[in-house]
């Protein structure tokens, strides 16, 4: 693996950031969040976004996959929904006399799983391996579903009659867990003014292809992180699992998870280093997901985001170091 120059590191951030505005116009108000799943594609990883229906999951979807002229399905999940109805299904072709493969809405660039916590734990698993491994096995055969591939699934945090909790193994396949919330007053105005267009991420342009989004993914492979800097995500995970008001705490795969996004998160601000500050920044949508908390300290008002919170003021970030 090559190291990121300087200059790969300044195209990267102006790339990114021509990413964020031009899916902003889509999703409006909402750059930190756009930057946090560009980060999450690029990282080659996926995002759970928890929200109240009707604040933009599905317009994100399309003005990513727009933005990177790829491919992009919806998958509305219902407890009636089938495996074989997420990653395809092998038909017999009597013409032929052979039995051909029939592609799910899961190949895509682009996957939204909508209300994912309604199907039953059976579909719900067959997310698992397309997730980690970027293929599924159909009848003992393989398919691939190419780069990039991101799976954007939502979840509504206030129904939840008629819906099944994802597992803790399930939630620590997705890389971050954030939430889009409704817009601000002035957002909110700008969207009412065009109310006309049904659809705003079809009219956006594509900036790069997915050839490039492989390449960036490539490249962002290669920032590096300094030994203390590893060390510091080691300590904050290790405080994870020893907190009190901790049952589950981070795991090995939870921490290569935040060095994955800090490593895009340095390349997004034209740096081919990582800083104890990235990791800090990136920690709760990247960790807060994957805690378990004891049933007596969330019954005293404990939350994930208030554990982290108090161990990234508990350990001590090491000095910057600036040189890669």
């Amino acid at each position: 693996m090559t190291s990121m120059t300087p200059e790969q590191a300044a195209w990267f951030a102006q790339t990114f950031d021509r990413l964020v505005s031009n899916v902003g116009q889509a999703v409006l108000g909402k750059a930190h969040v756009v930057r946090l799943v560009l980060t999450c594609m690029l990282s080659e990883g996926h995002i759970l976004l928890e929200d109240a229906p009707g604040t933009g999951k599905t317009s994100l979807a399309r003005a990513l996959a727009a933005s990177v002229q790829g491919t992009q399905n919806r998958i509305q999940f219902t407890p009636d929904l089938l495996p074989s109805d997420v990653t395809g299904v092998t038909i017999y072709d009597q013409k032929t006399a052979k039995f051909e493969f029939h592609q799910g809405p899961i190949f895509a660039s682009i996957v939204l799983a909508d209300e994912i916590n309604r199907a039953s734990p059976k579909t719900q698993s067959a997310l698992l391996e397309v997730m980690e491994e970027g293929q599924i096995t159909v009848d003992g055969v393989t398919h691939s579903v190419g780069r990039p591939f991101m799976v954007v699934a939502t979840q509504n945090p206030i129904e939840q009659a008629g819906t099944y909790r994802l597992p803790e193994a399930q939630l620590d396949r997705f890389l971050m867990k954030t939430s889009l919330g409704y817009p601000d007053h002035a957002a909110t105005v700008e969207i009412l003014q065009g109310a006309s267009v049904r659809d705003r991420s079809a009219t956006l342009q594509a900036l790069i292809t997915t050839q490039a989004v492989a390449e960036m993914a490539d490249l962002a492979a290669g920032v590096h992180v300094d030994g203390a800097v590893l060390e510091y995500i080691s300590r904050l995970a290790e405080e994870t699992r020893n907190a009190a008001e901790c049952r589950v705490g981070v795991s090995v795969r939870g921490a290569l998870a935040l060095v994955r996004c800090a490593k895009v998160w340095a390349a997004a601000h034209g740096r081919n280093y990582v800083l104890p500050d990235d990791v800090k920044e990136l920690a709760l949508p990247a960790w807060a997901h994957r805690l378990v908390l004891d049933p007596e300290a969330e019954f005293a008002g404990a939350t994930n985001e208030g554990v982290l919170a108090r161990i990234l003021a508990d350990v001590a970030a090491p000095q910057e170091r600036r040189s890669a």
